[in-house]
């Protein structure tokens, strides 16, 4: 039987369900749930684990490097995955990414310098941009388009709930026992959840035709230009003086030539469809995580709040944004796309500026902490609806592509803001911390007023 990139293999098609635990897909959920949940887990509990990981090994001045390398390296991984998944199918860069991944993290948590657990940083990176991209396939090429809200908010889950308790567990294990752990519990764990899978990816790669074509295109090479300019970024935005912004500005320069070329033309105007949702997932991670990063030094900082404390705010935006992605998950849905992107992103903005409003100290820091839970809910939102917009918009053979490029918008637009947000911070606040207060809040705010506009484009005019 032949098929086409409308109509895949029969493989692909199961009886119809109601739920992403049915018998069909249980094992194939759980697992890539799991996975995404480990790499989430990773990812903070690394952040928390980094100054004692530096300062064991001497590297403090490589620390900026042990989190820029990673992420330029996910830059490319992505573009390649993308690729790749288009090419062959979704399941070699899944197996190799999860290699990958896994031997970064063994690297890092066997390294006798800090020069090599960046290197396995990096490593790790790659493997984590492979993977990302090849589950978005994974999805398009087996659960039918009723489920794929389901999906991603299960997805959504397993970033969250890390959030939760992964910087808490970090710090017991890094206090209690050896930074090491940190990195090494983890291949522990994914095997079984990589096993767990697996038998469900039998029909991954079913009705996809095997192309011509090299991975080391010129949409790899534009990635690696972009990922040094990332790299760049990362690095400039973490330092401190005059080399700030000159590496900013350099790394800016960089991201600026080379991400059009990696993302749908329009991306940067906005244009209706594919290009406004790829544009969207940009905007909306740029205005959270851009402003989330400010939130808790300014409770400590500014209103006296002890670190236990200040992190609650990040804990209630966890547990809005699950239930966000629970309700939108829902088979149901009283509301078209674009009204659900809309409404999310002006939950961001009103969550942004109640959370500015508590630099006044005449208002309640609990005003602040609840309003910023209004943000998670945009965020549980918006994520979760684009995800599903990218595979309606694609064919079968873009979902690779369109996938790589969906993850490229957030990790570009966040990079670059928490770049800028952090050097024109860093400028302002000796002369008046309430200026770099607002400026910092009110960049994200502005990106959410644009994404509020981008939503409404978000629909197909054909």
């Amino acid at each position: 039987m032949t098929t086409t990139a409308d109509q895949p293999a029969d493989t692909a098609i199961k009886p119809r369900a109601t739920s992403v635990l049915a018998p069909q897909y249980r094992a194939l959920t759980i697992g890539m749930v799991a996975l995404i949940t480990l790499i989430a887990f990773e990812n903070l509990a690394v952040t928390t684990a980094m100054p004692t990981v530096a300062q064991a090994l001497d590297g403090l001045a490589l620390y900026a490097l042990a989190f820029g390398g990673p992420l330029a390296s996910s830059v490319v991984a992505m573009v390649v995955s993308g690729t790749w998944s288009d090419l062959k199918g979704p399941i070699r860069p899944l197996w190799y990414g999860t290699g990958w991944f896994l031997l970064g993290l063994i690297i890092a948590g066997a390294a006798p310098t800090m020069e090599v657990l960046v290197a396995g940083r990096i490593i790790q990176g790659f493997g984590g941009g492979l993977v990302t991209v090849a589950l978005y396939v994974v999805v398009g090429h087996l659960y039918p388009p009723e489920l794929r809200a389901r999906i991603f908010a299960a997805f959504a889950t397993g970033w969250v709930v890390p959030s939760l308790v992964g910087p808490a567990i970090a710090g017991l294990i890094v206090e209690h026992t050896s930074w090491r752990i940190v990195f090494l519990a983890v291949p522990a764990l994914a095997v079984p959840a990589v096993l767990v899978m697996r038998p469900g990816l039998a029909g991954a790669n079913s009705g996809s035709v095997v192309k011509a074509g090299s991975l080391w295109d010129r949409r790899a090479l534009w990635a690696v230009a972009a990922a040094v300019g990332v790299g760049v970024l990362s690095y400039g935005g973490q330092q401190s003086g005059v080399l700030q912004p000159v590496l900013v500005a350099l790394g800016l320069a960089g991201v600026a030539v080379f991400a059009p070329k990696l993302l749908p033309k329009g991306t940067f105007r906005i244009s209706s469809g594919l290009p406004a949702v790829i544009a969207l997932r940009g905007l909306v991670a740029a205005a959270g995580f851009g402003a989330e990063v400010f939130l808790p030094l300014m409770l400590t900082r500014e209103r006296g709040l002890s670190p236990a404390f200040a992190g609650l705010v990040l804990t209630v935006s966890a547990l809005s944004w699950t239930t966000a992605s629970w309700y939108r998950g829902r088979p149901v849905q009283p509301f078209s796309h674009s009204v659900f992107l809309q409404a999310g992103m002006i939950s961001i903005v009103l969550g942004i500026a109640t959370a500015t409003l508590t630099l006044n100290p005449h208002v309640p820091v609990i005003v602040g902490i609840l309003g910023w839970g209004l943000t998670g809910l945009g965020m549980g939102t918006v994520f979760p609806t684009v995800s599903v917009l990218v595979l309606e918009y694609s064919t079968r053979e873009e979902q690779g592509s369109n996938s790589s490029a969906l993850q490229l918008s957030d990790a570009l637009a966040t990079a670059t803001v928490l770049a800028i947000g952090g050097t024109l911070f860093a400028a302002i606040y000796p002369h008046s911390p309430t200026t770099a207060y607002l400026t910092a809040f009110g960049l994200p705010a502005l990106l959410a007023l644009v994404g509020v506009a981008a939503s409404r484009r978000t629909a197909r005019t054909h």
